[in-house]
């Protein structure tokens, strides 16, 4: 009789929860699946599959007789232990195969392995104060009532939404009640939530071309109808705006770090924009993702802190102030529609993890959060000049880097005669998590340039192997 074959891997991994008579199992179905075992093929004896797995013999035994009961193998005494010679062949078998959704490999950073160099939305992990976080999170889980093993509040935790409405007054010039804070998983959440308050069918979103991709992405999912309106070097052009769909329903606006050019909304630009809005009676969608991060001056106040009718809509995240793994993010209601709001978070989920809201709420009440931007503020100027400064050393005149007022990302410039995906793909084949511009447009015309994240390059040596490895790539 034909032996096992001898790729066949039949090893268990200790760490996972399922039993590991249960692993062999699957190994041996997967086996038979891949063709890699065929019928009349003898499988090993239980004592010596035991001793190579270095297991009690009873888990293989019982492995067998699962197997043997659900027809995959076949027991013939002192012959052995054989596959059922009554399978099908391997072709008509109907594998249990796991279909992955199709993600575009240029875009997908964030797959849950360890980052990537010059990874865009990422703060510096490296700079996380985790021990003062780990004895927050640690006095909360310690102290919990009952009570709080229980459903969250929809809407969020109440001293996190107490204190997010005091940050943003202080540090934004946003003044509201904690009631119209509502505590989300990230932008994708706060704009499920705010169209699902706000929006009908068909509803005009007007979305800044370039703008932020994965916004994008989903807002192409949704019941509303995209309108690109193109930026320029002071932010989106409103007037364009309203000459393309002058009753659109919703604008969305990057304005203190326009993603992903990193320009500003001008002052003019963003009265222009509220007036449109007051009298259209359209909503602004203000995504303030990285406005905590400004080298020059003060950090700006939102455009949020100009609305005198109640027209914008507020979002930050504290993915980028704090860390992502958090995925915690909160939105501002208008006034006029938090019982909208309220109703749709409730229709929504059932709320975001209490014990990370605490431990963020405490994270501000204790000064952490202040203290930590501050000294984030320092170690980034220092990081994107050096990132800067070297990688434009490096690559010469291939590239060309303007540096912005703030943000966590650089731009590096491209000829209008190069391929910046053709290029980005060479530089995310070599490991560079590097994004081409040119994939953020929708109607106007691109322009040619690569992305990149500065927060996690340490020094100038760091920086220094980057950009020869980025350089050895584009070539």
């Amino acid at each position: 009789m034909k032996a096992a074959k001898p790729e066949l891997d039949l090893r268990v991994d200790r760490a996972l929860e399922l039993p590991m008579y249960l692993q062999i199992c699957q190994r041996f179905k997967t086996a038979i699946e891949q063709g890699n075992l065929r019928a009349g093929d003898r499988v090993p004896a239980v004592r010596a599959l035991a001793t190579e797995l270095n297991l009690a013999r009873g888990t293989v035994e019982m492995a067998y007789r699962i197997l043997t009961d659900e027809g995959y193998l076949q027991v013939r005494g002192a012959a052995g232990t054989v596959v059922s010679p009554s399978l099908p062949r391997p072709a008509a078998l109907k594998p249990r195969v796991i279909v992955a959704g199709r993600a575009d490999a240029a875009l997908v950073d964030y797959d849950g392995q360890a980052p990537k160099p010059l990874q865009m939305g990422l703060p510096a992990l490296d700079a996380f104060p985790r021990k003062v976080w780990n004895r927050l999170v640690g006095h909360r889980l310690r102290g919990s009532e009952p009570a709080r093993l229980a459903y969250p509040d929809p809407a969020g935790y109440d001293s996190l939404r107490a204190r997010v409405a005091t940050y943003l007054g202080v540090s934004r010039g946003v003044i509201c009640l904690p009631e119209q804070v509502f505590i989300t998983t990230g932008l994708r959440n706060s704009l499920e939530l705010t169209l699902s308050s706000l929006s009908t069918a068909g509803d005009a979103f007007w979305f800044e071309d370039p703008g932020y991709i994965f916004a994008r992405l989903f807002l192409q999912n949704a019941a509303v109808k995209m309108v690109p309106v193109p930026v320029d070097e002071n932010g989106l052009m409103v007037e364009a705006g309203k000459r393309l769909s002058p009753h659109a329903k919703f604008a969305m606006v990057t304005p203190s770090h326009q993603s992903p050019l990193g320009v500003t909304l001008s002052l003019e630009r963003r009265m222009a924009l509220l007036e449109w809005a007051s009298k259209a009676g359209s909503w602004i969608i203000e995504d303030d993702y990285d406005s905590e991060f400004r080298y020059r001056g003060r950090p700006l106040a939102a455009l949020k802190s100009l609305d005198r009718n109640d027209r914008v809509i507020y979002s930050g995240t504290f993915s980028k102030a704090m860390f992502p793994g958090l995925r915690l993010a909160y939105v501002v209601a208008p006034v006029s529609a938090v019982a909208r709001f309220q109703a749709a978070s409730y229709n929504l989920n059932a709320g975001c993890p209490y014990l990370f809201q605490a431990g963020i709420a405490d994270f501000i009440s204790e000064g952490h959060f202040s203290r930590h931007l501050k000294k984030m503020r320092l170690l980034y100027a220092e990081r994107r000049a050096v990132t800067s400064r070297v990688f434009q050393e490096v690559l010469g005149d291939r590239i060309r880097i303007d540096l912005q007022p703030g943000g966590l990302h650089i731009l590096a410039k491209l000829a209008d005669h190069e391929d910046d995906i053709a290029l980005g793909a060479l530089a995310r084949a070599a490991g560079l998590a590097v994004h081409s511009l040119s994939r953020w447009y929708i109607n106007a015309k691109p322009r040619q340039g690569l992305l990149m994240g500065f927060a996690n390059v340490i020094d100038e040596k760091d920086a220094m192997q980057l950009a020869l490895k980025l350089k050895q790539a584009l070539r």
